[in-house]
């Protein structure tokens, strides 16, 4: 077996894994916010959004980027210099210890001055109380980025997916069951959080990720600190993408049009979760065959990955672009149906994020963070300037293309750079012709404009098509022998015999 076939099964096992782990983290997440807007007022819980909006902005400043950044640099020193790592995960963790500490001060001195820029003065009680969960929550995303870096992804999965929204999800719902006020909430954030690290660490000290002498190396600080800033200016550019178009669709057309519009965005920003799942295992495993001088194996990785990432993500985004008002009114309800128009735009942006592959985590493999910094400015300065023009007049379909159009910007631009430094890119053939079909068999679809009343007629016309999409990739032969090693690694690990669908795979291969 290549070395690319084992990086790819490498990869697709942590995604899976990570995967089952994100949706775990949702579903918790989504109890945990359902409990705090039924038992707290409508203000209330709007405080809760804005206090955690705020520690999401501080956190993005404490860690400098080094939760992009440390995966890679982990595996580059374990195999250019292994002696080393040890003085980078220490040197990583004083550094954000001591920033985390810094911008918790920071931010419990002026949360009176934050609570007034909002017109909220609750907002200064909470984030004085919930400010206190910046260190944990910072070291505990330094410790998972290092197990990363060792191609780990259990502290992830079990700590940040499972084990805090867990803790979070009970202790909010046992105090409101004891109707205990509205600041015990913030409390159990952080108590939250404290648990996960101390747990974090205990189970990372007994596996040895952690047993290194405290030490500060001014050296590795100073090229860990050069590569990450930028990733960490990306992060906060990134979240102006994130929140520019809700912020000013409030600015133009008032919080109405806010909530129909977030009646569309949360349903396509579901369309990535392939894919950052994939991004979380992969720099590694990658960055390892990029240090030893082989590009042609990462770029192999790269394409069947994108592939396979595309393949998984299709049938969601087909549900969403063709059966745009069935699948909000599922879950929104029937008073959103008109955000429709603008759920097809966002998806088609989304989609086009996906359908190019991993290029800002392979750019950070090559080195490339600062252009990946200048990607994401231009692109949100793109988005700014869109939404401000285009939603006086299109509304939120204005503020849909806008989003769309930033994505579509920098995903062109980091794919791009890659091609230019490595000659990779995510066009196979094998990938070309699956592409083909979908977008002939969408474009099929969508001009004889059905109209479903309901989901449930919806899912049989989308079984059928997807039948009919997955027939005709067979067909064309679009199948790769690293997909084979793939199926076959599966029926191993899982202990069956699929002989029915290897006869079929032998057909078309």
């Amino acid at each position: 077996m290549s070395e690319a076939s084992q990086a790819l099964q490498r990869i697709a096992r942590g995604t899976g894994i990570v995967f089952a782990g994100t949706v775990i983290s949702m579903f918790f997440g989504f109890l945990s916010r359902a409990v705090i807007a039924r038992y707290f007022s409508t203000g209330e819980y709007g405080v809760f959004n804005l206090a955690l909006t705020v520690l999401n902005i501080a956190l993005v400043i404490a860690m400098l980027g080094f939760q992009n950044a440390l995966p890679r640099e982990v595996a580059f020193y374990r195999e250019k210099e292994p002696s080393k790592v040890r003085d980078l995960i220490s040197t990583a963790l004083v550094i954000v210890a001591l920033n985390s500490v810094i911008w918790t001060a920071v931010l419990f001195a002026g949360a009176g001055d934050i609570s007034r820029l909002f017109g909220d003065e609750r907002l200064a009680g909470a984030l004085r109380i919930v400010v206190f969960a910046l260190p944990f929550w910072a070291l505990t995303g330094v410790i998972i980025s290092v197990s990363r870096g060792f191609g780990r992804v259990r502290e992830q999965v079990y700590f940040q997916n499972i084990i805090y929204p867990l803790l979070f999800m009970v202790f909010v719902a046992v105090g409101a069951f004891l109707k205990f006020p509205f600041d015990f909430v913030f409390a159990a954030y952080v108590i939250s959080w404290g648990l996960t690290f101390l747990a974090l660490v205990f189970s990372s000290w007994k596996v040895d990720l952690l047993k290194f002498t405290i030490s500060l190396s001014s050296k590795l600080g100073k090229e860990l600190v050069k590569f990450s800033v930028p990733l960490m200016l990306t992060g906060i550019a990134g979240f102006v993408m994130t929140w520019t178009d809700t912020l000013m669709l409030g600015y133009y057309l008032g919080s109405d049009v806010v909530g129909l519009y977030n009646g569309a965005a949360p349903i396509a920003k579901l369309l990535p979760i392939f894919l950052n799942s994939a991004g979380l295992i992969f720099p590694p495993l990658v960055t390892v065959l990029y240090v030893q001088g082989k590009l042609k194996e990462m770029g192999r990785v790269y394409q069947i990955l994108t592939k396979w990432i595309f393949l998984a993500t299709f049938p969601l985004f087909s549900l969403i672009f063709l059966f745009p008002e069935p699948t909000i009114s599922l879950f929104f309800g029937a008073k959103y149906v008109s955000a429709a128009p603008a759920l097809q735009i966002l998806a088609l942006g989304f989609m086009f994020h996906t359908f190019l592959g991993l290029n800002g985590w392979s750019l950070i493999v090559i080195g490339e963070s600062n252009f990946i910094m200048y990607s994401t400015l231009i692109s949100a300065v793109i988005n700014v300037v869109l939404n401000a023009l285009l939603i006086p007049s299109y509304n939120i379909e204005g503020a849909a293309i806008a989003t769309a159009a930033s994505y579509f910007v920098t995903n062109v631009l980091n794919s791009l750079r890659l091609y230019q430094r490595t000659k990779i890119h995510p066009f196979s053939w094998n990938y070309v012709k699956p592409l083909v079909i979908s977008f002939v068999l969408l474009g099929l679809i969508q001009s004889l404009h059905l109209k479903v009343p309901s989901i449930w007629y919806a899912i049989p016309v989308l079984i059928v098509f997807l039948a009919v999409y997955m027939f005709l990739v067979l067909l064309s032969r679009s199948i790769d022998k690293e997909d084979v090693e793939l199926f076959l690694a599966i029926e191993k690990r899982l202990g069956v015999d699929l002989r029915v669908i290897k006869i079929v795979l032998k057909r078309f291969v």
